[in-house]
């Protein structure tokens, strides 16, 4: 496979926990890899651990089952512990230039970030060429993107967090680039169209064309990707592994097709196209 001039950075970004960002980048790591390419990762919420512990969990249950689960080229990143704000940002970006440093042979980088505002959070939020925004869908996470009116559900004005993405957006054009490509994901859907889900994605629409995001459908309400996380694996290992696929597995692998149809990273379309492929 021919190696581009650069690895295309997806960064996972919310200042909101519990959104299933490791989940769906575990899901989205795992669909790379099985494809064949070269993809590394880095944990920069590294004090929580969520993305590196799947992954420890996921190179544990290849070795006790002794089943091939593909893995990237994996690099946790913690928060400095220089007690100058100076001298910790400049040791973080030191470390999280390292980082890409030595992952300029993959095809694709994945970094999962913390559910909370960091310098380092920033720092990958600003290598990104798609941002993906993993949000529940209720009133309370579409509060990490905009300030809306208790009476109207009016939108007042963008998050913090919102701004803090456009901040980095202008830092890409200050550097030349042309600025990244931001999704949110509505993650966690209900099965049920209830009058909340119907104001939810209304609100959301009338946000996107103001801050400037697209939006798209992930993962439904499902047990099962709890308890993918203790064995490390995904809905696209189950196959392999031997484990019988039942309706609500088959759903939600096309939720991960579709979400990733939607996300149109380079050179994936084909393989879209043409089918899902699991086999490395």
């Amino acid at each position: 496979m021919s190696q581009a001039k650069k690895p295309y950075v997806i960064v996972l970004g919310n200042e909101k926990g519990g959104t299933g960002k490791s989940t769906l980048s575990m899901h989205l790591i795992t669909y790379l890899v099985r494809q064949g390419y070269n993809v590394g990762t880095i944990d920069v919420d590294a004090h929580q651990g969520t993305l590196t512990r799947y992954l420890e969990n996921r190179a544990q249950t290849a070795e006790q089952q002794k089943i091939r689960l593909p893995m990237p080229d994996h690099h946790p990143l913690l928060r400095s512990q220089e007690s100058v704000r100076e001298d910790a940002e400049r040791d973080e970006e030191a470390r999280m230039t390292a980082c890409l440093t030595a992952l300029t042979d993959k095809d694709f980088i994945v970094i999962d970030t913390p559910g909370s505002d960091s310098f380092l959070s920033r720092l990958a939020h600003a290598q990104a060429d798609t941002l993906v925004t993993p949000l529940n869908d209720s009133f309370v996470d579409l509060d990490v993107l905009a300030r809306l009116c208790s009476q109207t559900g009016a939108i007042l004005r963008p998050s913090t967090y919102s701004e803090m993405v456009w901040e980095q957006k202008k830092r890409q054009a200050m550097q030349g680039r042309n600025g990244f490509d931001w999704v949110v994901v509505r993650n966690r859907l209900s099965s049920l169209n209830a009058r909340n889900k119907e104001e939810m994605l209304e609100s959301l629409e009338k946000l996107a064309a103001r801050v400037r995001f697209r939006t798209a459908p992930g993962f439904g309400e499902r047990v099962i990707f709890r308890e993918l996380f203790l064995s490390g694996m995904t809905l696209l290992d189950l196959q392999d592994a031997g484990v019988p696929l039942s309706l609500s597995h088959v759903a939600a692998r096309q939720e991960l097709i579709n979400l990733l149809k939607v996300l149109n990273l380079p050179t994936l379309a084909d393989h879209l196209d043409n089918g899902h492929k699991t086999a490395a």
